[in-house]
């Protein structure tokens, strides 16, 4: 008896010294004088430094909370009620705890978070140790987004919830094809993988975290870079990152394509698309592949980051799926982006009339770029985006042109100065864009340069991912009456950020906002085409509008500026003609048909059900309407009809007719036949035949 009861209080000791233990490790995240004085310096540079006047008070206070909660547990699946009740106090205390240094308390609910998170992957694993029920035999159900959900009260509740997602991660990897070892290897991976990375946060992760919650409460494009990603963002602004170009971020546990560089491996693989979701990351033609679901973005980005040359796996869940059961593996060969692949270029699309064909030329300009080195040096045939449009205005009208449209469709911006230059291409001098300070005090820069090299008929085709120093350019065409603008709503990026140093880090701060010469902002609700085309891009995942805490749109005092034209006198005209021709073209219908049922499917798909065959039979039936959407479009074309879904991106099969071009080609030449039909109109108007 007295053995035993030295064996049991050895194992109460032991069992102490690994409490004592795992609450040391934890207390060693704890925020140091670096960090303490960072965030004094941050608090200092919004209250007086951020284009939008924020006090930072008791009423931002809250929004910081809940803010820094969203980040930590957006999907309320770790934290109990009772934590968040426990830290509610911090509601009116984020303010003052960034003014004095005081970071303890961000770090307490961080260490809350962390145990809770802990022993929730530990369970997890428990779980996996004990066997999986491979039965998929229920009507129980599994709510895709929680974010509104209330938190959970027990931890009964939360056993029940991540029941429930133990079954769906385990269901999506059998539906998708994997046999049970695979499923149970698939998900031990992720969940050490995720329990590794959670053991390995520092004093500098928190506090990233927790500034994160601070600057994205004022809005999304303010930021504090530590050290780390300072100099991560300086490799990107040289231009000299080796990757796949494209731009990431976080979307929950997952990590969501926003943007393509023009130019880059991914833009010209066509194998990426905007709010795709990366679940995994291969290197070369084999190995091992690794599940990053619950990764964090920069580790993410490591991955796929690497030299030129070597190719990168990536395991994909399309834009439009609505749970992850549909993914694919795409190859990417890492390489620089180089001016030449970002360089303007022009060709000339044929519309076909009655009276005979109205030649379009067409230039697609990927970005405002400007060859900032040669520039400086003082050479005389730099690159730029305005010379480069220049030279193929100047070779489309020798070639007979009948109208002039400009691609910025997936344009993310670039040299403002370039938006600028280009404008005195099509104007005879004035204003460009308004640029607002925090101050009130407003700027104006535009065209200095006598003269123009076109003035004939004039159209601008954007996209959502159309931004910043195209939202400009585009909106500056509108005001003037300088030509049409065609396409979907713009991005709504309309704010300026300066790069400023800490004593440790950097701040990305919002300093100024952008305004058309009609005193309208960019911000937020973009560029409105003037006929409008469907875009598969949702403009509820991707764009300012999606963002959390977007600085509002409104208005300044227009300035003083000239009419080129009065396109707006053909509109009617010009939309009644468009869709005439929408309404039978096999593209454009499939385009709007498959816009609305990517939202329907939204709306209608927010939960899946953990029961195997009701949700083969849902996944089934999507992949279903996609297959009879796509085989009616093909029919119309005088295609062959398709067996089984496959995603547009994937290669053709070997005798694949030529003549399917990508559907979004029918946004190009249906806006030159917009164009070509402004050209007749205004030539009849001139020759007073209208």
């Amino acid at each position: 008896m007295s053995q035993f009861v030295v064996i049991r209080r050895t194992a109460v000791l032991t069992l102490a010294l690994l409490l004592s233990c795992a609450q040391l490790a934890l207390a060693q995240i704890q925020p140091g004088d670096d960090q303490r004085q960072a965030a004094v310096e941050v608090a200092e540079s919004l209250r007086y430094g951020h284009y939008a006047d924020t006090a930072l008070d008791d009423t931002w206070s809250q929004l910081a909370f809940e803010r820094y909660l969203d980040i930590l547990d957006g999907q309320r699946s770790f934290l109990l009620e009772s934590d968040v009740e426990e830290f509610r106090h911090l509601e009116e205390r984020i303010d003052d705890m960034l003014f004095e240094g005081e970071l303890a308390p961000a770090y307490q609910l961080y260490q809350r978070y962390h145990e809770r998170a802990e022993n929730r992957f530990e369970w997890l694993l428990d779980a996996l140790d004990e066997g999986l029920e491979f039965t998929y035999e229920t009507d129980k159900r599994l709510d895709l987004d929680r974010r509104e959900a209330p938190w959970p009260s027990s931890e009964a509740e939360l056993d029940e919830l991540w029941s429930k997602r133990l079954k769906n991660d385990a269901l999506t990897l059998d539906i998708s094809g994997q046999d049970e070892e695979q499923v149970e290897s698939n998900l031990r991976q992720r969940y050490e993988g995720q329990l590794s990375r959670l053991r390995q946060t520092n004093a500098e992760d928190v506090f990233g975290l927790f500034m994160a919650a601070v600057t994205s409460s004022i809005d999304p494009h303010t930021e504090y870079l530590s050290p780390r990603q300072g100099e991560s963002f300086d490799i990107q602004m040289r231009l000299s990152l080796e990757g796949i170009g494209a731009m990431l971020q976080s979307d929950g546990e997952y990590v969501k394509v926003t943007s393509l560089v023009p130019g880059g491996p991914a833009d010209r693989a066509g194998v990426l698309e905007p709010a795709d979701r990366i679940v995994g990351v291969g290197q070369e033609d084999e190995g091992e592949t690794v599940n990053v679901v619950g990764m964090r973005l920069d580790e993410v980005v490591d991955l796929i980051r690497g030299p030129k040359g070597t190719v990168v796996r990536l395991d994909v869940v399309p834009a439009e799926a609505v749970d992850m059961t549909r993914s694919h593996e795409v190859k990417i060969t890492r390489d620089t982006v180089n001016l030449e692949d970002q360089a303007a270029k022009g060709e000339i699309i044929e519309v076909e009339r009655d009276e005979g064909v109205q030649r379009i030329g067409v230039i697609t300009i990927p970005t405002f770029y400007v060859d900032f080195d040669a520039w400086q040096a003082g050479e005389e045939e730099f690159r730029s985006t305005t010379r480069d449009v220049a030279r193929e205005v100047e070779r489309l009208k020798a070639e007979g042109i009948d109208g002039i449209m400009l691609d910025l469709r997936n344009n993310g911006g670039g040299a403002l100065q370039e938006a600028n230059s280009l404008l005195g291409l099509f104007i005879d001098r004035g204003p460009t864009v308004q640029v607002r300070d925090a101050r009130g005090r407003i700027s104006l820069y535009g065209d200095t340069e006598t003269g123009t090299i076109y003035d004939g008929p004039l159209a601008v085709l954007v996209n959502r991912l159309s931004a910043s120093a195209s939202e400009i350019f585009a909106g500056a065409i509108q005001d003037y009456g300088r030509g049409l603008v065609l396409g979907s709503a713009t991005f709504g990026k309309g704010t300026v950020q300066t790069l400023n140093d800490l004593s440790y880090g950097q701040i990305k701060l919002t300093r100024a906002k952008f305004y058309r010469i009609s005193g309208e902002s960019t911000q937020n609700r973009g560029v409105e085409p003037d006929i409008l085309f469907p875009d598969m891009v949702d403009p509820e995942r991707i764009g300012e509008s999606s963002l959390d805490n977007a600085l509002e749109w409104d208005t300044v005092q227009a300035v003083q500026y000239r009419h080129y034209g009065e396109p707006w006198e053909y509109l009617e005209t010009l939309r009644s003609r468009h869709r005439e021709r929408a309404d039978s073209h096999p593209n454009f219908v499939y385009l709007k048909e498959r816009v609305e049922l990517a939202r329907r499917m939204r709306e209608e798909h927010t939960s899946v059900s953990l029961d195997r065959e009701l949700r083969q039979r849902e996944v089934e039936s999507r992949d279903a309407q996609q297959l009879e959407l796509e085989n009616r479009r093909r029919k119309a074309l005088g295609l062959e009809p398709l067996d089984e879904l496959i995603d547009a991106r994937s290669e053709p099969d070997e005798g694949e007719a030529e003549s399917d071009e990508p559907v979004e080609r029918v946004q190009v030449t249906e806006a030159a036949a917009i164009l070509a039909d402004y050209a007749e109109l205004t030539e009849r108007r001139l020759a007073g035949r209208f």
